[in-house]
């Protein structure tokens, strides 16, 4: 650009002597600088110069240029980061619904999982597995179905005075077995045989649980004495010894535990179809429908001096309670519901007595049996009696009871009936 004169010029070799006077050159005016809009984005590389079209004809080491042929000094073309509304304002994506229900989903089952690992660890550190089955000795060869001992004891562990009275236990040092049953869990059905304490039976020959110590057979005796010479293992065995079937799990609770469980549960609904009183268990029960709290629960399956069968009628009554009890605690409201498991399971396990072996996956087993006995799926019965035996005791029916353990062992349906 040059606005000088073609010839005559100031410095153009002329011939005139004089300088030509100065002359104003004319204002080229630069294009207003422009920051980028707001629509295109930020870009770290954008200058003044771009911004306004002006080229110092410097080079700032950036290469520009693409497909559009934007070359020296263009600018690339700028894409708005959302879609435009429309006056072109820029707008907002719709939100991905799909992928928020995706990590949603993800969130919850990652959270239930880790509730439930930590849930079935808490309850397998706080059962008691002190029961070791691998000191009873001389043992039958193993069934087709899971056995499981179930008893309970009168351990007054952990009861206060007051306790003791309102539940009507008595102060009795040690413990014994107020109630023994097998209980089968079978493919053909679950079965749930009771063992009447007063049963008339061989205590046989076994190694102290404590001592380690070889012991001769005791002869007839009650089979609760078995329990009050060496405990579980003793009675375990003894049980082995007289039936013929293996026992897989032994499983045990005293009086706190029993009732604590029901009430943490918020009662027990029973149907009794006959009332009954008995002040020594403190009992006092009208017929018909129910809901037993611990206290009524425990008075409801030690009674025996009400009845004429007296003993054969409280297995039968104990029976018929555990069913209900596991088909009430067996529920998706109380295992899906944390605030009702925790209760039930806190209340229970630090006073359950289990084998070494025993997992809360097996125990879970157990009341799910008991459940299904509840629900019909399945058979509860006394030990088949064939008559009296001394000392006021029972004497089992060996014929019914061999085909009964046969049937058990075999994973057979059970068609042996009771005689009482």
């Amino acid at each position: 650009m040059n606005d000088w004169p073609e010839d005559g010029g100031y410095g153009r070799g002329n011939a005139n002597p004089d300088p030509e006077g100065a002359r104003r050159m004319r204002h080229v005016q630069q294009p207003q600088q422009q920051p980028p809009r707001y629509d295109q984005g930020y870009n770290p590389n954008f200058t003044q110069a771009q911004g306004s079209g002006y080229d110092s004809g410097y080079s700032n080491g950036q290469v520009y240029g693409g497909p559009q042929g934007g070359g020296h000094g263009s600018v690339p073309p700028q894409q708005p980061p959302y879609p435009q509304r429309p006056g072109g304002q820029p707008g907002r994506p719709a939100p991905d619904w799909r992928k928020r229900a995706k990590i949603g989903s993800i969130v919850l089952v990652v959270g239930v999982l880790a509730w439930g690992i930590g849930t079935y660890a808490w309850a397998g550190s706080q059962m008691r597995n002190e029961v070791d089955l691998s000191k009873v000795i001389e043992r039958p060869s193993e069934g087709d179905c899971t056995t499981y001992l179930i008893v309970g004891s009168d351990s007054r562990e952990g009861m206060s005075a007051e306790e003791k009275k309102k539940l009507h236990t008595g102060s009795a040092a040690g413990k014994r077995t107020d109630s023994m049953m097998i209980l089968a869990a079978c493919s053909s059905g679950n079965t749930m045989v009771s063992l009447p304490r007063d049963s008339w039976v061989s205590i046989p020959s076994f190694v102290g649980s404590e001592s380690g110590k070889q012991y001769p057979a005791r002869g007839a005796s009650k089979l609760n004495a078995a329990y009050a010479m060496d405990g579980p293992e003793l009675l375990v065995r003894t049980v082995e010894f007289n039936t013929g079937l293996r026992i897989d799990h032994y499983a045990e609770i005293g009086f706190a535990g029993f009732a604590n469980i029901v009430d943490a549960l918020g009662g027990v609904d029973l149907n009794i179809e006959k009332g009954f009183k008995d002040k020594k268990s403190g009992a006092n029960f009208a017929a018909g429908e129910q809901t037993l709290n611990g206290e009524q629960a425990l008075a409801f399956v030690r009674t025996r001096y009400a009845f004429a069968q007296s003993d054969l009628q409280r297995t039968k009554n104990q029976q018929k309670f555990l069913s209900a009890l596991a088909n009430q605690a067996a529920t998706p409201g109380t295992i899906l519901n944390p605030f009702a498991l925790y209760p039930t399971l806190g209340a229970g396990l630090d006073t359950l007595i289990v084998d070494k072996d025993m997992s809360l996956y097996d125990l879970g087993k157990m009341f799910f049996a008991m459940k299904g006995i509840n629900s019909g799926d399945g058979k509860s019965m006394n030990m088949p009696i064939s008559g009296n035996a001394p000392q006021n005791s029972l004497k089992w029916d060996m014929p019914k009871v061999k085909q009964l353990v046969e049937q058990i062992r075999n994973d057979e349906k059970v068609t042996v009936e009771s005689n009482q």
